[in-house]
């Protein structure tokens, strides 16, 4: 049942075990959750599934702005997958924000330490993977609304530093994951890093309480929009899949509205 449910994310992320196990390399995925309904549960399972043994050459690079290693590391575990492990065998590199000051005005913009020093890291540490494990590279975001705060609420910095990630995808062919709450800036206008996020995206996951209002067995709902997935005579469409979910302690189980996997 747990495989039948991680099946349906995967064919809405266009995961296809038998012709590729990582299809998501060079794109830019944004998982947006709300108050109401968390969306951490999406990070914790793709960080398991990129992490998985069908793609043992995928690494992942994780920005933690919202929790600590062993908190991931716990839940993860969970789910079948120990990140002491992984970071120890070189797969998994943690960046533990919480524990590093970022620079003021002048400082950022001398580019020492900061977010800055912080992308040439990620650079590095790409660069250091073997030639044909770089496009399998991930880096991951856990918050988005603070890295405003870690900036000093500098939103030039912000966006610097989320564009010069985004010219990772380019460079070496790796993908982005970020996680985002949508309703954080919903009394005032959008800042523009989180319009040029959504601009970028390539898959776009959003989290969101039932439209009925709580139920027992169902947490919420989740919408993948997935662009350019269907090639249909040469052309791209959009592909939208829609399911309900029930988040428990080791898994999630996904499934379609009105039904039970």
């Amino acid at each position: 049942m747990e495989n039948r449910a991680l099946n349906l994310l995967d064919e809405a992320l266009g995961l296809d075990h038998q012709t590729d196990p990582w299809p998501l390399c060079g794109k830019v995925v944004l998982v947006e959750d709300c108050v109401e309904t968390s969306g951490c549960f999406v990070l914790h399972q793709l960080l398991k599934r990129t992490l998985s043994p069908q793609s043992p050459n995928n690494t992942i690079i994780f920005l933690a702005f919202s929790h600590s290693f062993s908190h991931y590391d716990r839940i993860v575990r969970k789910l079948g997958c120990n990140l002491v492990a992984q970071r120890e065998n070189g797969r998994f590199f943690f960046f533990d924000m919480l524990k590093q000051l970022c620079p003021d005005e002048k400082e950022g913009k001398t580019g020492k330490g900061g977010f800055p020093a912080l992308y040439r890291k990620m650079q590095k540490t790409i660069g250091a993977l073997p030639e044909n494990n770089q496009n399998h590279a991930t880096i991951m975001i856990d918050d988005m609304s603070l890295m405003e705060v870690a900036a000093h609420g500098s939103l030039e910095h912000v966006l610097d530093f989320m564009h010069y990630c985004h010219t990772l995808t380019s460079e070496f062919g790796c993908s982005l994951i970020t996680l985002n709450h949508e309703d954080i800036y919903s009394s005032m206008e959008r800042p523009t890093f989180m319009l040029q996020m959504e601009y970028l995206t390539d898959v776009l996951i959003k989290v969101e309480p039932l439209a009925t209002g709580l139920a027992a067995d169902v947490h919420g709902q989740l919408t993948v929009l997935n662009r350019g997935i269907c090639k249909v005579k040469g052309s791209s469409k959009n592909k939208i899949s829609n399911f309900h979910f029930k988040v428990k302690e080791n898994g999630v189980d996904y499934f379609y509205p009105g039904t039970r996997t």
